[in-house]
């Protein structure tokens, strides 16, 4: 038996087809490859933002209070990643997270 025979392919991850942002950018609905519909609110958004400026890059520990994170905020663009990710530019001026398919997954909720 070869190297070759030994590998296992690594599962597909998930992906997201669609985004569709609320008509007051309050809220981001995703649909999903595997049919999963999803939500979240921009504040939650925000409060998850993975970037150097909210996350400690050598420790990993959130340094973005999400308490200050106001309730009314809102996402005023959505720009796609490649074909990996989304980045959102939000109502308080903060535009450089970029939240891969895996994290949105993680942070946003089944769609009512």
């Amino acid at each position: 038996m070869s190297f070759w025979d030994r590998i296992k392919p690594a599962p597909k991850p998930v992906s997201a087809t669609d985004a569709r942002l609320s008509p007051d950018g309050a809220r981001l609905e995703l649909a999903w490859d595997d049919g999963a519909r999803t939500a979240a609110s921009a504040q939650v958004l925000r409060q998850q933002c993975p970037c150097a400026a909210c996350v400690d890059e050598w420790t990993n520990k959130r340094t973005l209070d999400p308490a200050k994170v106001p309730a009314d905020i809102r996402i005023q663009e959505v720009h796609p990643v490649g074909n990996y990710a989304l980045a959102f530019a939000f109502s308080d001026g903060h535009t450089t997270g970029i939240y891969p398919w895996k994290l949105l997954r993680e942070v946003t909720q089944p769609a009512s």
